[in-house]
């Protein structure tokens, strides 16, 4: 467990409200009176004292301005009695200026003068008496020299009043507003606001139930946070300028989002959110992103095998064509010589027919063969394909003039769409090998009376050609099927028509071989449609052919 002081917890906060101004708070105080402000931040006991201790001493130095003026009062009427004194001695003697000779030891303090015209009223600090003969005479000190003393003490009285004000400084307390307090209350998770000194202001229910119900009018900011780590640790997740952020890990696994923010200028609020199931589910997720890098590399793995393997199957499949050829050739050409009788009759009929089964059969298997060889040549990318300038129109007639008749022969409709005019760069045998082996099986496995439809269509980026027929149709599980070599549509079909299943295969490598794709979309008893998307080599979009058939 650590302790509040090594999570960063002090008595002031996370550093939320501390010298902090709040976003945009020169918005805010333009327009503003000055000083009001300031008033308005002050303590109401810091403004009673400072009050106080400012009129004290303006008490002070008012009186201690009227005791000087007395005692200066008090001094001139001493003064006074003591040159009356010497004027009266002084007129006997008839001296020609009575009033300087009586004043003599005094004139560098007291002005005295002869009133000739007495008025009303005199100087603040004066003393006027009369001189008998000589008439009344009027005796003043000057009151900045008289009042010399009380500036001093003036000052140091003021200076007193503003140290007790600045030492009873206090801020004016955060005033929580009587429906905030409801507001906090109805907050779903933990709200407490605190004064710039670390005071509690107000809290709600889910506050105190994170740190265990402990809290009363005095609890500091630096207890709560003792009752929050309690049996746990924190850890810091963002700490800036306007707000800090922690979060509290505790020994039962449970998980608190701490979140202090400033509240106005004279304090901070703390919202306390539990976080426990997001962490969870962080956590999970985590495992699983984990689980699916290792499943993905796994897969990875798998798939350089199976593709190694289908490279071992593939050469394999390629060997054994070359080496099977060769027996085959021998055996078909000596069964050719006997079928001739080219050294002599072979004496009986039937052998001849025996020796022509054996040519058949020879025959259609070097065609196997073959097939399988060009088969493995497509994926291994040993074959490669040509590249000239192929019509889509052109293309299209060859292979309606190839199957039509075979196709009216099996009673079926064979229909060729309207031309496209576009031009493709490929190898012009792979695609009428790729677009005849469609072409056979739908015609293999369409029955009498329905219609085979081979038409394309150009675009901007290429073309299309599509191969429909009504034949019997295949369902979900045997168009799966047909992506792996000798998967066969029908097997009852099959047998009665021939076949290796290797047709749809080598047609789907062409077309890959092409920069194209293949898709077939197929129902049960609605038929099938080959299509393949070939894209266009040339740079522009689509190309009208020059040579047309004449109408």
């Amino acid at each position: 467990m650590r302790s509040s002081e090594q999570s960063g917890a002090g008595a002031e906060g996370f550093g939320a409200g501390n010298d902090m101004e709040p976003q945009g708070g020169s918005q805010h105080t333009a327009g503003k009176v000055p000083g009001i402000g300031i008033l308005a931040r002050i303590s109401p006991v810091t403004f009673a004292v400072a009050i106080t201790a400012f009129l004290s001493a303006g008490l002070f130095v008012a009186f201690d301005t009227v005791r000087t003026i007395e005692d200066a009062r008090a001094d001139l009427r001493l003064i006074g009695g003591a040159v009356a004194a010497n004027l009266n001695r002084q007129a006997v003697q008839a001296d020609a200026d009575p009033l300087a000779r009586a004043m003599e030891g005094y004139s560098g303090i007291v002005a005295a003068r002869f009133e000739t015209q007495p008025t009303e009223s005199q100087p603040l600090i004066s003393h006027r008496f009369d001189a008998g003969s000589l008439g009344p005479v009027l005796l003043r000190i000057d009151e900045g020299t008289a009042l010399a003393t009380v500036y001093p003490r003036a000052g140091a009285a003021l200076l007193l009043a503003l140290l007790v004000t600045v030492v009873s400084f206090r801020r004016r307390p955060v005033a929580v507003p009587n429906g905030m307090e409801r507001l906090i209350a109805a907050i779903p998770f933990g709200v407490a606001c605190w004064t710039k000194d670390g005071e509690l202001l107000a809290c709600n229910e889910h506050y105190r139930a994170s740190i265990g119900g402990k809290t009363h009018a005095r609890l500091g900011y630096h207890e709560a946070v003792k009752n929050l780590i309690r049996n746990g640790y924190m850890k810091f997740v963002s700490n800036d300028d306007a707000s800090r952020s922690l979060e509290l890990h505790r020994e039962d696994g449970a998980c608190l989002l701490i979140d202090e923010r400033p509240l106005g200028e004279n304090g901070f609020v703390t919202l306390v959110s539990d976080v426990t199931e997001r962490k969870r589910m962080d956590a999970a997720l985590a495992a699983i992103r984990e689980e699916q890098r290792l499943l993905a590399r796994r897969y990875h793995e798998e798939k350089l095998k199976a593709e190694a393997a289908s490279r071992a199957k593939t050469n394999f499949l390629a060997h054994l064509s070359h080496d099977v050829r060769t027996p085959l050739n021998h055996i078909i050409g000596f069964a050719e010589l006997i079928r001739h009788q080219a050294f002599g009759p072979v004496g009986d009929a039937r052998y001849l027919e025996y020796v022509q089964n054996i040519k058949m059969s020879g025959e259609g298997l070097l065609d196997s063969f073959a097939t399988i060889l060009e088969l493995a040549e497509l994926e291994t990318g040993q074959k490669a394909l040509q590249s000239e300038r192929v019509s889509v129109d052109d293309l299209l007639a060859g292979i309606a003039r190839r199957f039509r008749p075979q196709a009216e022969r099996a009673g079926i409709r064979f229909e060729a769409g309207a031309k496209c005019g576009v031009v493709i760069k490929g190898d012009r045998f792979c695609l009428q090998r790729m677009l005849g082996n469609i072409v056979d099986n739908a015609i293999r496995f369409t029955p009498a009376g329905g219609r085979i439809t081979l038409a394309a269509f150009g675009a901007h980026d290429g073309v299309v050609i599509e191969v429909s027929d009504t034949g019997l149709g295949m369902s979900e599980e045997r168009l799966e099927n047909l992506a792996h070599p000798f998967a066969l549509g029908d097997a009852t079909l099959t047998r009665e028509g021939g076949g290796q299943g290797l047709g749809i295969p080598i047609a789907r490598a062409i077309a890959e071989l092409s920069g194209g794709r293949m898709a077939i979309d197929s129902s049960p008893a609605l038929g099938t449609t080959v299509a393949f998307s070939l894209p266009l080599r040339q740079a522009g979009a689509v190309e009208i052919a020059v040579e047309r058939e004449a109408a």
